[in-house]
């Protein structure tokens, strides 16, 4: 008898994940989050760490901080962001 391995929702997506047309996004918003309910889909499939590191060495977009405990990525960064990755 064969076992097939069943795909969770978040890798089976209808749609691309959606970013909103201004404001901010946080990070679990750019990199995904699949153990949230519902699991969150990545707009960049790269890990936290990578993530983080790659805003500290600039090949990624700086944060914002918005407050002492909160950071965000302007929506119009990762926007530009995916463009310029779209044009290599």
């Amino acid at each position: 008898m064969a076992v097939t391995a069943l795909k969770p929702d978040y890798l089976i997506q209808k749609q691309p994940p959606q970013l909103p047309e201004t404001g901010f996004v946080r990070l679990w918003d750019i990199v995904g989050d699949k153990n949230a309910t519902p699991p969150i889909p990545a707009i960049i499939p790269v890990c936290r760490s990578t993530w983080l590191n790659g805003c500290k060495s600039g090949k990624y977009p700086k944060p914002v901080k918005l407050s002492e405990r909160t950071t965000a990525w302007r929506v119009s960064d990762i926007r530009a962001f995916i463009d310029s990755m779209g044009a290599q």
